[in-house]
C-alpha cells in the first residue's frame, strides 16, 4: 500500500489522546494545522457542497471510530478478516483517509475533511509479500455494488491483477469515480497500480508553497495534484497525526469528487473528472506534464464552474490556489460571480469621476472669476 506517510504518522499518533480530545483548545489546534483547508478555500467551497448524499469507499487498512467521524462510517466489509465490518483500523492509515474526506470535527474544532457530509465505507485489504493487490478487484466490485459514487485508493501494488483490471472497467462503467495514489519516491519509481490504470484518476503531491513535493512520483499516468505535505489528520483511538505523501493528496481529490457529485448529481463520473482536471491550475511545463499532471486541484473553480456542459473557466486566470500567500485567511469570501461587478461597474464609476472633475472645474473657474472682480 501507500502507506509511506505512517512511518511518520505512526511516530505522531502518540502525541494524541481520546483524553486530550476533550480539550477544546486542544480540538482546535488540530484544525489549525490543517493549513491544505486555507490553500484550498474549503470554507469557500462549503457555500456550494459538502457531500451530503454522497458515499466514498475507502479502501486501505480499515476505519476505526474516531469523535471527527462519529456518524459518518457505514457498514463495511474486511477481506483480511473475513466478516468484518471494515471498521477495525490496522495502523490509523485508512481512519486519516476517512477523515481527510469527511471528518467533520466537533464543535468547530477537531479534523475537518474536505466533504464533511459524505459517508465512508470502509473496506479494509492487504498486500501479500510480493507487493500484489489481491484485494483490489474484490474490494472495487464491493464498493460498486454496494453504493460507492467515489472510491479512493490510497494504496498502490507493484503489479496489476486480471482482477483488478476489470473492476476498475466495471466501476467506470458503472459511473463511479476512482481516485488512486501516484505512489512516493524514493520507495516507488513510476506510478503505482492502480493510479497508472486509464480509468483511474492518479493523485501526486504537492507542498505548502504549491510546488510539486519531493515525495511525488512522477509519469506519463499522472492526472492531477494536490495537497500532500505535513497533512494533519485523525488516526486510530481517537488520535491525531500528521504524514506526507500521496496517499493525502489522493483523499483530498476524492473529497473534492464527492462535493462536485453531491452538487452536481447529473454529473457523470468521466464529466466529474473531466471537470476537476480541466479547472486545475496549471504549473511546470505548459499543459499536462508528468510532474503536475493537468495541474493543482482547485475546489472553488470546479464547483462554480456550473452543472454538465458548462463552459470550464481558465483555473489561472480565476484561481489563486498556486499561491498560498492569497490564502492565508480561512474566512468565506464570495464567490468570484458575486465580486466581480462586470463592465456596468467599471462605466458608473468613470461617470461619477468624470462629474466630480467637471464640477471640480466649474468652481475652479467661479472662484477666479470672484477673485478677479474683487482685485
Amino acid at each position: 500500500m501507500i502507506r509511506k506517510p505512517t512511518a511518520v504518522l505512526a511516530a505522531t499518533l502518540a502525541f494524541a489522546s481520546v483524553a486530550a480530545f476533550g480539550s477544546p483548545a486542544f480540538a482546535d489546534q488540530i484544525r489549525d494545522k490543517q493549513w491544505h483547508l486555507r490553500y484550498l478555500k474549503v470554507s469557500e467551497a462549503h457555500r456550494f457542497s459538502t457531500g451530503k448524499g454522497v458515499t466514498v469507499a475507502v479502501i486501505d487498512s480499515g476505519v476505526s471510530k474516531h469523535p471527527d467521524l462519529d456518524g459518518s462510517i457505514l457498514k463495511g466489509t474486511d477481506f483480511v478478516d473475513p466478516g468484518g465490518s471494515g471498521q477495525n483500523d490496522t495502523d490509523g492509515h485508512g481512519t486519516k483517509m476517512a477523515g481527510l474526506i469527511a471528518g467533520h470535527g466537533v464543535g468547530g474544532g477537531g479534523a475537518l475533511g474536505i466533504a464533511p457530509d459524505a459517508k465512508i465505507m470502509p473496506i479494509k485489504v492487504q498486500l501479500d509479500l510480493k507487493g500484489i493487490a489481491r484485494d483490489f478487484g474484490p474490494a472495487v466490485n464491493y464498493a460498486v455494488k454496494h453504493g460507492a459514487k467515489v472510491i479512493n485508493m490510497s494504496v498502490g501494488a507493484a503489479g496489476v491483477t486480471a482482477d483488478l483490471y476489470k473492476a476498475v472497467n466495471d466501476a467506470a462503467n458503472a459511473d463511479v469515480v476512482i481516485v488512486a495514489a501516484a505512489g512516493n519516491s524514493p520507495e516507488d519509481s513510476s506510478i503505482t497500480s492502480p493510479a497508472r490504470l486509464t480509468r483511474v484518476v492518479a493523485v501526486g503531491a504537492t507542498n505548502k508553497s504549491g510546488n510539486i513535493s519531493k515525495v511525488s512520483v512522477a509519469g506519463p499516468e499522472l492526472d492531477i495534484v494536490a495537497p500532500g505535505e505535513d497533512i494533519e489528520g485523525p488516526g486510530k483511538n481517537g488520535s491525531y497525526g500528521v504524514g506526507t505523501g500521496t496517499s493525502d493528496s489522493t483523499a483530498i481529490v476524492s473529497g473534492a469528487a464527492a462535493l462536485l457529485r453531491s452538487k452536481y448529481p447529473e454529473m457523470s463520473a468521466k464529466e466529474v473528472v473531466e471537470r476537476l482536471e480541466s479547472t486545475a491550475v496549471d504549473k511546470g511545463a505548459p499543459g499536462v506534464d508528468d510532474e503536475y499532471g493537468h495541474g493543482v486541484l482547485d475546489i472553488v473553480a470546479a464547483l462554480e464552474a456550473g452543472g454538465p456542459g458548462a463552459g470550464a473557466p481558465s483555473a489561472g486566470a480565476t484561481s489563486s490556489a498556486s499561491d498560498p500567500s492569497t490564502n492565508a485567511s480561512d474566512s468565506v469570501a464570495l464567490p468570484e460571480a458575486e465580486n466581480s461587478s462586470g463592465s456596468g461597474s467599471g462605466l458608473l464609476i468613470a461617470g461619477i469621476v468624470l462629474v466630480v472633475l467637471v464640477a471640480a472645474g466649474a468652481l475652479f473657474f467661479v472662484l477666479r472669476a470672484r477673485s478677479r472682480s474683487t482685485s
